[in-house]
């Protein structure tokens, strides 16, 4: 019976989790006058122990009571609170509201506690009270109708920065906020000194650049790992291995660059841009991460998986890193000396050669995501990938190399024709990173205990 001859009985039962598992009381009523908010705040009406469930966010979920008219049946919503790590209902990841059933599975978080829903309705001969008889109707909420918090106001509230504690630096970007402060800090103490600035100026988009992806990946890797990668590739550059890889890639093989005068056909130009910048460049930025493979192999588990490749996405963490090594020692190597010489040369004003040497700077680290770090973190994927599937290893791997190489030359080759078809070629070389990365994402072993980002949604 429903209606005003039924009283609900409904309520959360927790099944999992620690307090499930210590025995504590775990069965949390729901009501049919007020909203039922769950979280680790302690203003919310089922309190979470902060220690103990991390992955909930302080007001995580509300169980909302919905009254339909015309029959005054009692039912209640589900809505995410805009949590970090996501409400799951019934496996799936709630977006908004939805209406629960009895028996229904609510998960805070992928791997977090969980609740049963339990509801029946008991006749009686009763009459709703006035705050009853006030509840929104469906449609109220469907118009975003919504119960009134309470007025009071906490302490915490007041001042937010005494109970956020581990939140800043794992949900806040506290890190990349310090270290923005710190290179501002570096800019302005540099001013007047122009390599030095060009220098801090460079390795904070380059961070700034790989922080992007970072997150995009959603995977923890160590990051000294990270850096040792880019500090390799930057070496490898500035060592003898450089001048084996030009000897075989430009003078064995047909991939000599070709001389400001001298007039080629595309194709031409394709293909030795093919050999001596696709495929030269690309196995150069990629010994890292077979590095990484190879000293991984031989070190006890967890130092394993946390330094080695595992997984495609470590292959792309690894390979977009390298690249960022490899992109701020030719940049501030070679490209903006030799620009800042010729014009230097040219105009014979230094200050004007400064700046147009900045004015190349920052759009080829920040470039990078569409550029060297796409094509190193694309082939890094198929190195994680072969991997993850070693009996096809050598097929993917040459389907990797092959496609990152000739994705680098379609770049190198179209630069010197048209601005637009440039254009069309970035966005192509980012997608093809993009489309990797959420690939990776799918295919991760570990995908369960990677950190959810707003950019790509649910796994």
């Amino acid at each position: 019976m429903t209606g005003k001859n039924a009283r609900h009985n409904a309520f959360l039962r927790l099944v999992s989790g620690n307090g499930a598992a210590l025995g504590t009381e775990s069965r949390y009523p729901l009501f049919t006058s007020k909203e039922v908010v769950i979280g680790r705040d302690p203003s919310c009406q089922v309190v979470l122990d902060a220690m103990m469930y991390r992955m909930v966010s302080r007001r995580h979920a509300v169980v909302r009571p919905l009254s339909s008219s015309p029959d005054s049946k009692f039912s209640w919503l589900l809505c995410d609170l805009n949590s970090a790590n996501g409400t799951y209902l019934n496996g799936q990841r709630l977006y908004g509201c939805q209406e629960l059933h009895s028996g229904d599975r609510i998960s805070l978080g992928a791997d977090g506690p969980q609740f049963i829903f339990e509801h029946e309705s008991i006749s009686q001969a009763t009459v709703l009270s006035n705050q009853d008889a006030a509840l929104p109707s469906a449609r109220n909420y469907q118009n975003h109708t919504y119960l009134k918090p309470p007025d009071s106001v906490s302490f915490t509230q007041l001042f937010p920065i005494i109970s956020t504690g581990k939140d800043l630096t794992r949900k806040a970007y506290l890190v990349p906020g310090i270290l923005t402060v710190v290179f501002v800090v570096l800019m302005f103490a540099t001013v007047g000194q122009p390599q030095a600035n060009q220098i801090i100026v460079a390795i904070y988009i380059a961070f700034a650049a790989y922080y992007f992806v970072y997150q995009l990946c959603g995977k923890q890797k160590p990051w000294w790992v990270l850096i040792g990668a880019a500090l390799s590739t930057a070496l490898i550059l500035l060592s003898p291995v450089l001048d084996l890889f030009i000897f075989v890639f430009r003078s064995i093989l047909p991939g000599s660059l070709p001389s400001p005068d001298e007039s080629i056909t595309f194709t031409e130009l394709l293909v030795r841009m093919f050999f001596g910048a696709g495929l030269m460049e690309e196995l150069l930025k990629a010994l890292p991460v077979i590095g990484a493979y190879f000293i991984g192999n031989g070190l006890p588990s967890p130092w394993r998986e946390r330094i080695g490749v595992w997984e495609p996405l470590d292959g792309i963490l690894l390979g977009t890193a390298s690249a960022v090594g490899f992109t701020l020692l030719e940049t501030l190597g070679q490209y903006v000396p030799d620009i800042t010489r010729n014009v230097a040369q040219q105009v014979g004003v230094g200050a004007v050669s400064q700046l147009v040497g900045l004015q190349l700077l920052i759009p080829r680290i920040l470039g990078s995501v569409a550029g060297h770090m796409a094509y190193s973190g694309y082939l890094g994927y198929f190195i994680g990938l072969a991997v993850l599937k070693p009996r096809r290893s050598w097929q993917i791997l040459a389907v990797g190399y092959l496609s990152a190489a000739a994705l680098h030359a379609l770049w190198n080759a179209t630069g010197s024709i048209n601005a637009l078809l440039l254009v069309v070629v970035g966005v192509l070389s980012y997608a093809f990173l993009m489309a990797a990365i959420l690939k990776a994402r799918a295919l991760s072993p570990t995908r369960s205990q990677n950190f959810a980002t707003r950019f790509l949604g649910p796994k």
